[in-house]
């Protein structure tokens, strides 16, 4: 027997124009002015009323000295003080006339200088040469699509190995809830057919063809399916996820009797149909279960519901049928809080019931005997204990799968999830109560686990801590 105890509470560079060589820069006897003891402009009055030179226009006559020098009077292209300009040798006057820029006043901004001493200045007729092609030619382009394809290629892969070393993550749920993945087994176990492999076939064709056709009425043989009914590798664990359903429930109260019973029904006929395509797909067979819905008290074939002081329901595997009595769930029996106490909402019960169901998946798979018999080998009270706990809490997980299932067409809206993820935190084993469904924290997070994970195989509690069980 087994209920879901889920009890409640910028300069000048390279590229910039040269000065030319034929004059020197700055004119013979000029005198840059310098800045005296670091304070003010260079362009201000210097000492002895000289004042800026900038700013004065001296006549420039050919071969004449400028006025006011003042340094030793040098030959006019001479370069100041022995320096030479630029590197150039001395200066001898050309037998032409100075170029007219040579007669402009002194103060006056000298014209563009032309190119270095190094570059000739071409003629007026002179046009620029035509500009290289910098681009590619058939040979390039053809050799940079190659190229990108080879990078795109290479991406590939990589991404390709990126992703199968991440299939086995999911962060859309927290951190608290245990994943887990389906552990392949070898080809022996999961083998669904009886058709030999390439190394048992006859390497030697028949001699002789048969002499008769099969008559009509022999039908092909079925596959064989071998199925895994152990705790921690069951087959059903491949199922993945149940498909999206639409199962609205209305308006039912759950205080009233024939309303809830009536939505029990209906949605038990939803869970039909989310649970038996992922289960036949993978060969197991399925079968429905039955229902025994009392409105007070009812005895079932294994024992009575609810049971003295309890409101659960619980499903008895010796003949598939669920029970639950609708007023102590509604309203609870004795001390105990009923459901409808603690969540007025149907969805609280529904999922309740879709727990219950989920024993019955148990059941058709193989686990639930598969727990039994590892309960029946274990002489310890606090491991049989411990093996009731992840049983209950695998059924909790499958609830959440199919509440997620029908999430949208339920409906089960943003806040109605947040309380059920609330109702899951108030039931399971409280103080008084023996050991065997999960404590309320745990109750919890196997139901999100169900819901936000929702894939058959996250549901397997087997493989889970001690501590997310207990």
């Amino acid at each position: 027997m087994t209920g879901n105890g889920q009890y409640p509470p910028p300069p000048q560079g390279p590229g910039q124009p040269q000065r030319p060589h034929a004059l020197p820069w700055p004119p013979p006897g000029h005198r840059q002015p310098q800045p005296q003891g670091g304070q003010g402009s260079p362009y201000q009055q210097q000492p002895g009323g000289q004042g800026n030179p900038y700013q004065q226009q001296p006549t420039h006559p050919q071969g004449q000295p400028y006025p006011q020098q003042p340094y030793p009077q040098q030959p006019y292209g001479q370069p100041p003080h022995g320096q030479q300009p630029y590197g150039q040798p001395p200066y001898e006057p050309p037998p032409y006339e100075l170029p007219p820029y040579a007669h402009q006043p002194y103060g006056q901004p000298p014209p563009p200088p032309p190119p270095p001493p190094t570059l000739r200045m071409p003629p007026q007729e002179w046009q620029p040469p035509p500009r290289r092609k910098t681009g590619m030619g058939a040979f390039g382009i053809v050799a940079s699509v190659l190229g990108g394809m080879a990078a795109l290629f290479v991406l590939m892969i990589i991404g390709g190995t990126m992703l199968a070393n991440s299939t086995g993550s999911d962060t859309t749920t927290p951190v608290a809830i245990p994943s887990y993945e389906p552990d392949d087994e070898p080809t022996s176990r999961g083998r669904t057919d009886s058709t030999p492999s390439r190394s048992e076939r006859p390497t030697e064709r028949p001699t002789q063809r048969p002499t008769q056709r099969p008559t009509q009425d022999t039908e092909p043989e079925t596959p064989r399916v071998t199925l895994n009914t152990s705790l921690k590798n069951n087959t059903v664990y491949k199922a993945g996820t149940l498909p999206r359903l639409n199962c609205r429930a209305g308006g039912a109260s759950i205080f009233n009797h024939t309303q809830l019973k009536s939505l029990i029904l209906k949605t038990g006929k939803c869970m039909d149909r989310a649970w038996q395509p992922i289960l036949e797909k993978q060969g197991i067979r399925f079968r429905p279960p039955n229902y025994a819905i009392a409105s007070g008290r009812g005895r079932g074939a294994c024992g009575d519901y609810p049971s003295a002081g309890s409101i659960v329901p619980y499903y008895c595997p010796r003949n598939n049928t669920i029970y639950a009595s609708t007023s102590a769930m509604a309203r609870g029996n004795g001390n105990s809080r009923g459901y409808g106490q603690i969540i007025s909402w149907h969805g609280g019960i529904i999922s309740m019931m879709a727990h219950e169901y989920g024993h019955h998946v148990q059941n058709i798979t193989g686990l639930m005997n598969s727990w039994w018999s590892t309960t029946l080998a274990s002489g310890s009270q606090s491991t049989k204990l411990a093996l009731s706990r992840r049983l209950e809490l695998q059924a909790t997980c499958f609830a959440g799968m199919w509440m997620r299932s029908v999430a949208t067409s339920y409906p089960v809206s943003t806040s109605d999830r947040s309380r059920l993820f609330w109702f899951y935190g108030q039931v399971g084993d409280h103080p008084g109560y023996p050991r065997d469904h999960g404590r309320p924290a745990n109750n919890n997070r196997w139901f999100r686990q169900g819901w936000e994970r929702d894939k058959a195989y996250q549901c397997n509690t087997w493989l889970a801590p001690a501590s997310t069980v207990s």
